[in-house]
């Protein structure tokens, strides 16, 4: 892409790079600007009837849960969002059981903070210690595959997890960390969807070697009955007040003791190494451009701040050295063979078999099938 074709939003610092079907109005403003305020008009609730609704949860989950031995469940990774879940859920005095998905790359900093965790909330942990030879078989397979979401295993384990532990406890409620002011502005082709079980399959039957024995494979047909059957319900705390990440970094520090690990989601070794190195080598994707632009979207920074901040190098160069040198160890490639995929062509989540509907393999179809529907009606 020469200079000439190159446009960054006038407002964030997502670009034509970032997304090549980026909108801009004639005012140069992309449209994940646009995408964002309209979901966070849908919802955050904040201000009074923000701690009303919080108030009305916590008042709802404790009655159900008043003769069991849990009101709730969350999962923690170490991370800021799920710490700060944490520090709610005690403030609230609630009786969590705390789920912790180790897919064997945690960092040290990482393990501190989820002892830390359970230390402070003085609460149950269930830990699932995943077969890390099958996990590694399957993070192989989709780095051998060329597609861009290697994370969505980890995800698809922990949602499993999550939806299986809450059942088998009788636990109605699952408190999570999702919210809209530091995680909404994603373009769709970085991610995949986390539940489609096909798609790891298929990935793993056409590159993987091993025979998958107790990954916890969780489908469509098992969550709805979760939700249904099961009555799962989803809290999300996190958009009923403003949620400032510098603030409460500062907050769980200091009620916690929790460390911070440098950039987002590097909790995880693997998650940094993939995030920092595999997606902008492969794939032309530097994350902090999402990240940073939904900061700027909720007002935390400003746009020069965020052009400062992507000027800093994605990866100091003797950590670099280090964390590719052990992650390629970890997983059983040689530095010539992992080069070799880094430079092929990438492939499409949609080149293997999908449970997905065929309007989202091909958005184009969308309209078809909003006019389908109303017709129908």
């Amino acid at each position: 892409m020469d200079n000439n074709s190159y446009i960054q939003c006038s407002r964030t610092v997502m670009d034509n790079i970032v997304d090549p079907n980026i909108t801009f109005d004639k005012e140069g403003v992309c449209n994940y600007w646009y995408e964002y305020h309209k979901k966070a008009e849908e919802k955050l609730i904040h201000g009074d009837e923000g701690k009303l609704k919080w108030q009305n949860a916590i008042e709802e989950i404790k009655g159900y849960s008043k003769n069991k031995k849990y009101d709730c469940i969350i999962g923690v990774s170490g991370g800021v969002d799920s710490t700060y879940v944490a520090y709610l859920v005690k403030k609230a005095k609630l009786r969590p059981l705390v789920v912790h998905f180790d897919n064997g790359w945690n960092s040290e900093i990482a393990v501190g903070n989820i002892n830390k965790i359970i230390e402070y909330l003085d609460a149950d942990l269930y830990t699932l210690v995943i077969n890390w030879e099958e996990f590694r078989d399957l993070q192989r397979a989709y780095i051998k595959a060329g597609v861009v979401d290697i994370e969505a295993l980890t995800d698809h384990a922990i949602f499993g997890t999550l939806y299986r532990v809450a059942a088998e406890k009788n636990i109605k409620y699952v408190i999570g960390g999702l919210n809209v002011e530091t995680e909404q502005v994603m373009p769709k082709t970085w991610n995949y969807s986390k539940i489609d079980h096909v798609n790891i399959l298929d990935i793993h039957r056409q590159y993987g070697e091993l025979e998958l024995k107790t990954f916890p494979i969780f489908n469509t047909i098992r969550k709805k009955y979760y939700l249904n059957f099961k009555k799962l319900t989803f809290v999300s705390p996190l958009n009923w007040a403003p949620y400032n990440k510098a603030e409460v970094k500062e907050i769980i520090s200091e009620e916690i003791g929790w460390v911070d690990y440098g950039g987002k989601h590097h909790e995880s070794i693997f998650t940094k190494f993939y995030q920092n190195y595999i997606l902008p080598t492969k794939f032309r994707i530097d994350k902090r451009k999402a990240h940073l632009s939904n900061l700027i979207c909720s007002g935390q920074l400003t746009k020069k701040e965020a052009l400062k901040e992507m000027e800093l190098p994605l990866y100091d160069k003797h950590e670099l050295v280090e964390d590719k040198e052990f992650v390629l160890k970890k997983l059983g490639f040689d530095e010539k063979e992992f080069d070799e995929i880094m430079r092929a062509k990438p492939k499409s989540h949609f080149d293997f078999k999908t449970e997905l509907p065929i309007d989202e393999q091909f958005p184009i179809l969308k309209p078809i099938k909003r006019i389908y529907k109303a017709i129908k009606r």
